[in-house]
């Protein structure tokens, strides 16, 4: 029986053909003191085909080809999916999707110019907000096809708080009153001479936000309560999804890992510098100090689950040396992970919390894996019982596997 469920998990994993899926969209909020406010949105085009991650990026010399009329459906597909994805909410209002203004830009959000710059879509929404409107919101639709991250600007500083929304989950709700409460009562020497120079008798002074406690700071940003924490929080979940169920590679790998040895301390010392590993670069490439084309970084990605699972079928032991050869892959493991940070404008505590939230997530995915098989091979108390019915038929499906994937990625 336990052979059996071995075997339906290995065969289950080539129904599934991407490595890590194509980074959330993020959903900027922008807000001014003078009332004004805006929303964008980053649409990558490969988010329109039914396996983005056989898809190339769209790079300026693809996108030079494109006529008029292709561009726009370019566009009009960037819509059609935002209105599957996304609603928004001011205050009262009802929930409702915003008229974006599309148009194309750099991945760095500057002008197409270079033959390899990778295009996206960028979609501007903006408005004044008047004085009854208190709050921000957003929510993910059931229909939405990749997760939402809402993340906020106010007078051009990023907030620590963030939330990474599923399908049909809803945002914590930005308090907007401290920062518009400003706007109303206005600024002396900024265009409003009807506004006191001294405050009225119990009021904040112009420029502060609360209590008097809050009188000594200068032009403060009204700070989210728990941001850090629930930013941590919807990172520990993302980085548990991106091994389980998403990251099928991933997976393959820790597996491949596993079958080796099933004791604690070969198992320790191989998931420990993985992690290691996948940590540095991640936290490398997030912070944008490193940086590989997803064209070189998944075909070795594949190349190490194979490498892998061929060491276990000629190599009957754990041996010491296998440590730097986890460690080297690791760090290009940490690269296919960088997508779910690297695209967010996140303050250095929200990042850090976001790193270390969507580390942790994927250790605990990646200990989940190593729990259920050792689950299923509990019973295999013989070594050359277990290597002949699970570990050998297991890497040879494993290393075929990454083969294929590698040949798919590199020439096709």
């Amino acid at each position: 029986m336990k052979v059996f469920l071995s075997s339906i998990i290995f065969l289950l994993c080539p129904l599934f053909a991407w490595a890590h899926p194509i980074p959330d969209i993020p959903v900027i909020g922008s807000f001014e003191r003078n009332g004004s406010a805006s929303i964008t949105i980053e649409v990558d085009p490969r988010c329109f085909a039914e396996d983005p991650e056989e898809v190339p990026f769209l790079q300026k010399d693809a996108f030079d080809k494109l006529g008029s009329q292709e561009k726009k459906a370019l566009k009009d597909k960037a819509r059609s999916l935002m209105q599957k994805a996304l609603r928004v909410r001011f205050g009262s209002e009802e929930w409702f999707f915003p008229e974006f203004r599309f148009e194309f830009l750099t991945k760095e959000h500057e002008t197409i110019v270079l033959d390899g710059d990778i295009v996206v879509i960028r979609g501007t929404y903006e408005r004044t907000l008047s004085r009854d409107v208190k709050s921000y919101q957003i929510k993910a639709m059931d229909t939405a096809p990749y997760d939402l991250v809402f993340t906020n600007v106010v007078d051009g500083k990023p907030l620590r708080r963030v939330n990474v929304l599923w399908p049909d989950e809803e945002s914590f709700v930005l308090d907007l009153a401290p920062l518009l409460a400003e706007s109303e009562a206005g600024s002396p020497g900024e265009g409003n001479p009807s506004s006191p120079k001294d405050p009225l008798p119990g009021q904040p002074e112009v420029g502060s936000v609360g209590t008097e406690e809050d009188s000594s700071v200068q032009n403060p940003v009204p700070e989210q309560p728990g941001g850090i924490s629930s930013t941590f929080f919807s990172f520990l979940r993302q980085g548990f999804v991106h091994v389980v169920p998403l990251g099928v590679d991933h997976i393959l790998f820790v597996i491949g890992l596993f079958l080796l040895s099933r004791k604690w301390k070969p198992l320790l010392y191989q998931v420990s510098v993985f992690t290691i590993a996948h940590t540095i670069t991640l936290a490398l490439a997030t912070l944008g100090l490193v940086s590989l084309p997803s064209d070189v970084v998944e075909p070795i990605i594949a190349a190490s689950i194979a490498f892998v699972a061929l060491e276990n079928i000629f190599v009957a032991k754990y041996r010491p040396y296998r440590l730097a050869v986890v460690f080297v892959f690791g760090l290009i493991h940490g690269l296919g992970f960088a997508g779910a940070l690297s695209e967010l404008n996140l303050d250095p505590g929200s990042l850090f919390a976001g790193l270390l939230g969507f580390n942790l997530g994927v250790e605990f995915g990646q200990l989940a894996v190593i729990g259920l098989a050792l689950i299923i091979t509990l019973g295999m108390k013989d070594p050359a019982t277990y290597r002949k019915i699970i570990v050998i038929p297991g890497s040879v499906l494993i290393a075929v596997i990454g083969a294929y994937w590698t040949i798919e990625r590199i020439f096709f």
